[in-house]
């Protein structure tokens, strides 16, 4: 065993306190991430998108008629705070599954972050594409006589 020295002890480990703040500094992104979104969604679940006047209208339903990706997604958050998800499904289903995958991507980066690796998400063009044909498809089809079902 050349080179090493029975005799020489290891280094000792950096004291609690220490080990403690080194954590704090490490998920302080994430929690503040988190921190802005439950906000929001406090915020959405106080003040009720259904009642007129306290949010703008979409420019888009009011000018041109048509439902954007994002039409319903006050309602739909404001629903699932207050637990009815379906009605939160039914006023814009691609909002709740984003939520979803808000939860699993920001918990997987917070486990991450406790312990000291970095969060990496690596989209490729493929991904990109895919998410806006799949914004583009929703939109039409909850755009077309048959996609009522998909009306905020």
């Amino acid at each position: 065993m050349r080179g090493v020295n029975p005799a020489s002890p290891l280094p000792p480990p950096p004291p609690t306190d220490a080990r403690a703040a080194a954590a704090l500094r490490r998920i302080a992104v994430p929690a503040g991430v988190l921190a802005g979104v439950v906000g929001a969604f406090v915020y959405v679940g106080a003040v009720d998108p259904n009642r007129p006047g306290h949010y703008p209208v979409c420019p888009l339903l009011r000018f041109a008629g048509v439902y954007c990706p994002g039409c319903g997604g006050l309602r739909s958050a404001h629903a699932f705070v207050h637990g009815d998800f379906l009605a939160a499904l039914q006023d814009n289903a691609l909002a709740v599954v984003g939520y979803l995958i808000f939860a699993v991507v920001w918990t997987v980066w917070a486990v991450r972050a406790m312990r000291g690796r970095p969060l990496r998400v690596n989209l490729e063009p493929v991904h990109l594409w895919s998410l806006g044909a799949l914004l583009l498809v929703f939109t039409v089809v909850r755009n077309l006589p048959f996609g009522g079902w998909l009306h905020p």
